[in-house]
């Protein structure tokens, strides 16, 4: 009888030593995804968190996609997330063992894309959220978007979805071209398409974890709860997090919390 407080101290140090061994043994794996043209893998206001990431032990990848200054709008939503699945293999090959999808702005909807249709993702990391194309049809800025959605609309039932036309798009209150194929555009600006983030949050599986950030400044500040945020599957690792500055500070402003919530939601 004397000697079973030390069997049961013994039996809970071995299962804590078994918690830490598996815990030690996870390595988080990052895919930072950037904003649209002129957003890419070299801006500095996202750019900064991938030194931030790596100071944890954790493996990032920051590549170039196809919404990019250079590559505005290179293919539609599937070849952007096959190549999302091709980056993400890579960081597994690399050791990763827990997959996180940080996206700002376009890299946001890119990534909740992914993780809707079932692909290899733990918990995703939405940054000041942008790129909403029901606001093309919902607000008066958004007319010259909404007409350039008809028009392709119009060139896929003729059978020209794979001639390369001139689209309009609007980012951050710029208007701005695109040039691509109307059956490209269309994946990505429809708002019935997957680009479209209140199509894709329902779908997002609820073992996944979301963390909203977004800057009290940002043009979705007062709507996004109601736009998507809502829309996530319950889990009670999701969280919404309001900050100070406008779309381009949330990285740098939200970092730290951020660091904190990734540890705690791909938590074993």
């Amino acid at each position: 009888m004397q000697r079973r407080p030390f069997f049961a101290l013994a039996l809970a140090t071995a299962l804590l030593a078994t918690a830490f061994t598996s815990y030690a043994q996870e390595r988080i794996g990052v895919l930072m995804l950037h904003g649209k043209n002129p957003g890419s893998n070299m801006d500095p206001n996202f750019g900064v968190m991938k030194g931030t990431f790596e100071r944890q032990g954790w493996l990032v990848a920051f590549p170039d996609m196809p919404w990019s200054r250079g590559r505005y709008i290179d293919g539609g939503v599937d070849k952007a997330l096959a190549e999302m699945g091709g980056h993400i293999k890579s960081l597994r090959d690399q050791g990763a063992t827990k997959i996180v999808i940080a996206g700002h702005s376009m890299g946001s909807p890119a990534g909740m894309a992914y993780a809707a249709r079932g692909g290899d993702v733990d918990a995703l990391v939405l940054l000041a959220p942008g790129h909403a194309p029901v606001g093309y049809y919902t607000q008066p800025w958004g007319k010259v978007v909404h007409d350039s959605i008809n028009e392709a609309r119009a060139l896929v039932a003729a059978g020209k979805g794979d001639s390369r036309e001139r689209f309009s798009d609007i980012n951050q209150g710029r208007q701005q071209t695109v040039v691509t194929t109307a059956k490209d555009y269309l994946s990505w600006f429809d708002p019935t398409s997957d680009g479209e983030m209140s199509v894709t949050a329902p779908r997002i599986p609820a073992k996944t974890a979301v963390l909203t950030a977004i800057g009290e400044k940002d043009p979705l500040f007062k709507f996004v709860r109601a736009y998507y945020v809502d829309k996530l599957p319950a889990n009670p690792k999701n969280k919404y997090l309001e900050v100070s500055g406008g779309h381009l500070d949330t990285p740098r402003v939200a970092s730290d919390e951020v660091i904190a919530w990734i540890k705690t939601a791909v938590a074993p």
